[in-house]
Protein backbone atom coordinates (compact mmCIF):
# COMPACT_ATOMS: atom_id res chain seq x y z
CA UNK A 1 0.00 0.00 0.00
CA UNK A 2 1.75 3.71 -1.00
CA UNK A 3 1.42 5.99 1.61
CA UNK A 4 0.04 9.74 0.10
CA UNK A 5 0.70 12.05 3.04
CA UNK A 6 0.57 12.67 6.41
CA UNK A 7 -1.91 15.01 8.64
CA UNK A 8 -0.45 17.41 11.30
CA UNK A 9 -3.13 19.11 13.28
CA UNK A 10 -2.65 22.68 14.07
CA UNK A 11 -2.21 24.00 17.44
CA UNK A 12 -4.81 26.15 18.82
CA UNK A 13 -2.34 29.16 18.32
CA UNK A 14 -3.62 28.67 14.73
CA UNK A 15 -2.63 27.73 11.39
CA UNK A 16 0.36 30.27 11.02
CA UNK A 17 1.91 29.78 14.15
CA UNK A 18 2.39 26.07 13.72
CA UNK A 19 3.75 26.38 10.02
CA UNK A 20 6.53 28.45 11.63
CA UNK A 21 7.02 26.08 14.12
CA UNK A 22 7.28 23.10 11.95
CA UNK A 23 9.05 24.98 9.19
CA UNK A 24 11.93 25.64 11.25
CA UNK A 25 12.23 22.42 12.82
CA UNK A 26 12.02 20.93 9.28
CA UNK A 27 14.52 23.64 7.70
CA UNK A 28 12.06 24.42 4.75
CA UNK A 29 9.00 26.64 4.18
CA UNK A 30 5.67 24.98 4.17
CA UNK A 31 3.02 26.86 1.96
CA UNK A 32 -0.34 27.58 1.64
CA UNK A 33 -2.55 25.48 0.20
CA UNK A 34 -6.53 26.41 -0.11
CA UNK A 35 -9.47 25.66 1.84
CA UNK A 36 -11.83 22.55 1.81
CA UNK A 37 -14.89 23.99 1.03
CA UNK A 38 -16.82 20.34 1.87
CA UNK A 39 -15.16 20.04 4.97
CA UNK A 40 -14.80 23.28 6.62
CA UNK A 41 -10.92 23.78 6.92
CA UNK A 42 -8.17 24.71 5.68
CA UNK A 43 -4.68 23.40 4.78
CA UNK A 44 -0.77 24.02 4.12
CA UNK A 45 1.33 22.00 2.22
CA UNK A 46 5.10 20.93 2.26
CA UNK A 47 5.82 18.36 -1.13
CA UNK A 48 7.83 16.00 -0.19
CA UNK A 49 10.08 13.46 -2.10
CA UNK A 50 9.03 10.37 -3.68
CA UNK A 51 5.20 12.08 -4.57
CA UNK A 52 4.31 11.93 -0.89
CA UNK A 53 3.60 15.24 1.11
CA UNK A 54 3.15 16.98 5.11
CA UNK A 55 -0.62 17.97 5.10
CA UNK A 56 -0.99 20.57 8.27
CA UNK A 57 -4.68 21.92 8.28
CA UNK A 58 -6.68 23.90 10.48
CA UNK A 59 -10.48 24.08 11.28
CA UNK A 60 -12.58 26.92 10.02
CA UNK A 61 -15.29 28.90 11.91
CA UNK A 62 -18.06 27.58 8.96
CA UNK A 63 -20.55 25.26 9.71
CA UNK A 64 -19.32 22.76 7.39
CA UNK A 65 -16.59 22.04 10.55
CA UNK A 66 -19.56 20.89 12.47
CA UNK A 67 -21.37 18.16 9.54
CA UNK A 68 -18.32 16.26 7.67
CA UNK A 69 -16.41 14.03 9.54
CA UNK A 70 -13.14 15.49 8.47
CA UNK A 71 -13.90 18.84 10.05
CA UNK A 72 -15.04 17.61 13.28
CA UNK A 73 -11.77 15.04 13.44
CA UNK A 74 -9.71 18.44 12.87
CA UNK A 75 -11.85 20.26 15.11
CA UNK A 76 -11.10 18.08 18.24
CA UNK A 77 -7.65 17.75 17.33
CA UNK A 78 -6.68 21.36 17.16
CA UNK A 79 -8.82 21.76 20.83
CA UNK A 80 -6.72 19.04 22.31
CA UNK A 81 -3.82 21.09 21.39
CA UNK A 82 -2.52 19.99 17.92
CA UNK A 83 -0.28 17.42 16.79
CA UNK A 84 -0.89 14.44 14.23
CA UNK A 85 -4.20 13.76 13.50
CA UNK A 86 -4.13 10.89 10.62
CA UNK A 87 -2.55 9.30 7.88
CA UNK A 88 -3.57 8.76 4.14
CA UNK A 89 -3.17 5.75 1.70
CA UNK A 90 -3.58 6.35 -1.93
CA UNK A 91 -5.12 3.89 -4.68
CA UNK A 92 -5.69 3.85 -8.07
CA UNK A 93 -8.54 2.58 -8.07
CA UNK A 94 -11.16 2.88 -4.95
CA UNK A 95 -14.10 0.47 -6.32
CA UNK A 96 -11.93 -2.69 -4.96
CA UNK A 97 -11.58 -0.72 -1.36
CA UNK A 98 -15.33 -0.71 -1.72
CA UNK A 99 -16.30 -3.70 -2.01
CA UNK A 100 -13.85 -5.27 0.55
CA UNK A 101 -14.80 -2.84 3.20
CA UNK A 102 -18.58 -2.45 2.35
CA UNK A 103 -18.73 0.80 2.34
CA UNK A 104 -18.60 4.09 -0.43
CA UNK A 105 -16.55 6.79 -1.21
CA UNK A 106 -17.52 9.84 -0.84
CA UNK A 107 -16.38 13.01 -2.98
CA UNK A 108 -13.40 15.34 -1.55
CA UNK A 109 -11.98 18.51 -2.98
CA UNK A 110 -9.30 21.75 -2.28
CA UNK A 111 -9.51 24.96 -3.97
CA UNK A 112 -6.27 26.13 -4.08
CA UNK A 113 -5.07 29.57 -4.07
CA UNK A 114 -4.79 30.14 -7.84
CA UNK A 115 -8.03 28.64 -8.14
CA UNK A 116 -7.68 25.41 -9.24
CA UNK A 117 -9.95 22.77 -7.49
CA UNK A 118 -7.87 19.89 -6.88
CA UNK A 119 -11.17 16.57 -6.14
CA UNK A 120 -10.83 13.45 -5.35
CA UNK A 121 -12.71 10.11 -3.55
CA UNK A 122 -11.89 9.30 -0.16
CA UNK A 123 -13.32 6.37 2.00
CA UNK A 124 -12.31 5.71 5.68
CA UNK A 125 -12.32 9.80 7.42
CA UNK A 126 -14.67 8.22 10.18
CA UNK A 127 -12.12 6.36 11.10
CA UNK A 128 -10.10 10.00 12.62
CA UNK A 129 -12.88 9.95 14.73
CA UNK A 130 -13.29 6.32 15.90
CA UNK A 131 -9.81 4.84 15.74
CA UNK A 132 -7.07 7.39 14.28
CA UNK A 133 -4.56 4.42 13.80
CA UNK A 134 -6.48 3.59 10.71
CA UNK A 135 -5.85 5.48 7.50
CA UNK A 136 -7.87 6.74 5.01
CA UNK A 137 -8.13 6.01 1.70
CA UNK A 138 -8.01 8.73 -1.65
CA UNK A 139 -8.02 8.10 -5.09
CA UNK A 140 -6.68 11.59 -7.03
CA UNK A 141 -9.45 13.07 -9.96
CA UNK A 142 -7.17 14.91 -10.98
CA UNK A 143 -3.42 15.13 -13.48
CA UNK A 144 -0.74 13.38 -11.78
CA UNK A 145 0.73 17.06 -12.49
CA UNK A 146 -1.55 19.10 -10.49
CA UNK A 147 -1.58 16.59 -7.18
CA UNK A 148 0.23 18.66 -3.94
CA UNK A 149 3.61 16.71 -4.43
CA UNK A 150 3.92 16.35 -8.29
CA UNK A 151 6.78 18.92 -8.06
CA UNK A 152 8.66 16.70 -5.12
CA UNK A 153 10.83 18.27 -2.33
CA UNK A 154 14.46 18.01 -0.99
CA UNK A 155 12.75 16.53 2.28
CA UNK A 156 11.87 12.58 2.34
CA UNK A 157 9.54 10.94 4.76
CA UNK A 158 10.91 8.12 6.37
CA UNK A 159 10.11 5.80 9.55
CA UNK A 160 6.04 6.16 10.54
CA UNK A 161 5.88 5.28 14.27
CA UNK A 162 2.45 4.56 15.06
CA UNK A 163 0.71 2.81 18.65
CA UNK A 164 -2.14 0.35 18.72
CA UNK A 165 -2.60 -3.14 16.78
CA UNK A 166 -0.77 -4.22 13.70
CA UNK A 167 -3.30 -7.15 13.01
CA UNK A 168 -6.25 -4.75 12.90
CA UNK A 169 -4.08 -2.24 10.57
CA UNK A 170 -3.20 -5.12 8.16
CA UNK A 171 -6.63 -6.32 8.38
CA UNK A 172 -7.99 -2.63 7.63
CA UNK A 173 -5.39 -2.29 4.49
CA UNK A 174 -5.36 -5.57 3.08
CA UNK A 175 -1.92 -5.87 3.91
CA UNK A 176 1.02 -7.92 5.83
CA UNK A 177 1.00 -7.30 9.41
CA UNK A 178 4.61 -7.18 9.02
CA UNK A 179 5.05 -4.19 6.52
CA UNK A 180 1.39 -2.54 5.87
CA UNK A 181 3.56 -0.17 3.54
CA UNK A 182 5.67 0.04 0.19
CA UNK A 183 8.90 1.86 0.94
CA UNK A 184 8.38 2.71 4.37
CA UNK A 185 9.46 0.91 7.79
CA UNK A 186 6.25 0.80 10.74
CA UNK A 187 7.53 0.83 14.27
CA UNK A 188 5.11 0.41 17.10
CA UNK A 189 4.77 1.69 21.04
CA UNK A 190 3.05 1.55 23.97
CA UNK A 191 0.22 4.71 23.53
CA UNK A 192 -2.58 6.26 22.39
CA UNK A 193 -3.92 4.57 19.11
CA UNK A 194 -2.72 6.76 16.06
CA UNK A 195 0.67 8.24 14.71
CA UNK A 196 3.32 8.71 17.42
CA UNK A 197 5.74 10.29 15.62
CA UNK A 198 7.01 10.59 11.81
CA UNK A 199 11.28 10.54 10.73
CA UNK A 200 11.83 13.00 8.02
CA UNK A 201 15.64 13.23 6.22
CA UNK A 202 16.36 16.64 5.58
CA UNK A 203 20.03 18.13 4.66
CA UNK A 204 20.47 18.61 8.52
CA UNK A 205 19.67 14.66 8.94
CA UNK A 206 16.85 13.00 10.69
CA UNK A 207 13.91 14.88 12.10
CA UNK A 208 11.65 13.33 14.58
CA UNK A 209 8.11 15.14 14.77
Amino acid sequence: MRLDHVIFAARPEGLAATVEELSFHLGTPITEGGIHPRFGTRNAILPLAGGEYLEVVDVLDHPAAEKAPFGRAVKRRVEAGGGWLGWVVSVDDIRPVEERLGRQAVQGNRRRPDGLDLRWKQLGVNGLINDPLLPFFIQWEVDEAERPAAKGGELSLGKLTLAGDPESLAEWLGEPSDHPLDDHEVSWVDGPRGIVAVDFTTTEGTVRL
